[in-house]
C-alpha cells in the first residue's frame, strides 16, 4: 500500500481535523488544551490554528512542515518535520483505523528523505515506554532508542 506525504494547506487541515475528530483523541494529535475532555469547539479551533501556524513550512519562523499522510487515496494521519540547522525532529499520528496496517514506517522513511533533502544529518523523536508500536517503527527505520524514565528518545543518523 503506497504511502504519500502531502504538505498541509487549509483544505487538508480541515480534512485532517475531520479524520482526527472521527478517529483519534485530541491528546493523540496535538498539544494539550485546557477545558473539558473531547473535541470541543475550542480544541478544534486550536487544531486549525496550530497547523496553520506551521503552513509556511521550513522557510517559516517555526521551521516546521506538516504533511498529511495518505494511504492509497485515504487521508490517515499527519507527520511533521522541524529543522534546526542540521538537526531535525519529527512526530506522527495515525487514525485508529490506520494503525497496525504497516503505514507508519513508510511514512517515516518518506519524511527522512525530506529531512535529508532539507540538510538534516540527524532526526530525533520522542515517545513513551507504553507506545511499543512507535518504538518498533523507529527501530525498524534505523533509530537508536534511549529509555529515560517516562520518555523514550529516538535518534536517526542520516547518510551524508
Amino acid at each position: 500500500m503506497p504511502v504519500v506525504l502531502t504538505p498541509l494547506d487549509d483544505a487538508l487541515i480541515e480534512r485532517l481535523l475531520a479524520v482526527a475528530v472521527a478517529d483519534a483523541t485530541p491528546e493523540e494529535v496535538m498539544p494539550p488544551v485546557d477545558g473539558p475532555a473531547g473535541w470541543t469547539p475550542a480544541r478544534q479551533e486550536f487544531f486549525r490554528a496550530f497547523h496553520r501556524e506551521r503552513s509556511p513550512g521550513l522557510a517559516g519562523p517555526l521551521r516546521t512542515v506538516m504533511y498529511a499522510v495518505h494511504a492509497d487515496d485515504d487521508l490517515v494521519g499527519m507527520i511533521r518535520l522541524t529543522l534546526e540547522h542540521d538537526e531535525a525532529e519529527t512526530g506522527m499520528w495515525l487514525a485508529r483505523a490506520a494503525r497496525g496496517r504497516g503505514l507508519a514506517a513508510p511514512a517515516l522513511l518518506a519524511l527522512l528523505e525530506q529531512a535529508q533533502r532539507a540538510g538534516a544529518r540527524t532526526v530525533s523523536a520522542e515517545t513513551t515506554p507504553g507506545n511499543r508500536a512507535a518504538q518498533a517503527t523507529l527501530s525498524r527505520c534505523g533509530a537508536v532508542l534511549d529509555h529515560q524514565g517516562d520518555k523514550v528518545y529516538a535518534r536517526l543518523e542520516l547518510d551524508a
